[in-house]
């Protein structure tokens, strides 16, 4: 079933709000020093698990399921490596399409559309160890 685009507009319109809150809490955040190069291992590990448990549906995460994922979507490898804003995409993911249709993560709202898969609950306190995860796949 094609999901009408009047949804698309109306769940990019609601979750534009969440992720100018972003945009403004993030960099507060990195002055902080969250997320920038201070992950030690138990993050690493916690961060790595999220993303086995979560993540290998639809990316190829680092040699967990290397030959996995769903071919449209990049992997994490891909993305560390290639992009410059890798860590706010990390960061933001679950305002990102197509996130916000499988990924709910407490506090944030959400398009109320019932869902097309089973639903990943996380918290905010889970993206920090993700994005420290990440970081172990970007090459030197």
């Amino acid at each position: 079933m094609q999901i009408p685009r009047s949804h698309l507009t109306c769940s990019h319109q609601l979750l534009g709000g969440q992720m100018r809150k972003l945009r403004t809490i993030l960099p507060i955040f990195a002055l902080l020093g969250a997320s920038i190069g201070h992950a030690n291992d138990a993050e690493i590990a916690a961060g790595k698990k999220t993303a086995s448990q979560h993540c290998t549906r639809c990316h190829v995460v680092g040699d967990i399921n290397p030959k996995g994922g769903i071919s449209s979507t990049p992997s994490f490898q891909l993305m560390v490596n290639e992009l410059d804003d890798w860590r706010e995409r990390f960061q933001t993911f679950h305002v990102r399409r197509p996130h916000p249709s499988v990924v709910r993560i407490e506090g944030f709202d959400y398009p109320q559309d019932p869902p097309t898969t089973v639903l990943i609950f996380l918290t905010i306190d889970d993206i920090d160890p993700l994005v420290a995860y990440a970081e172990t796949l970007k090459k030197d």
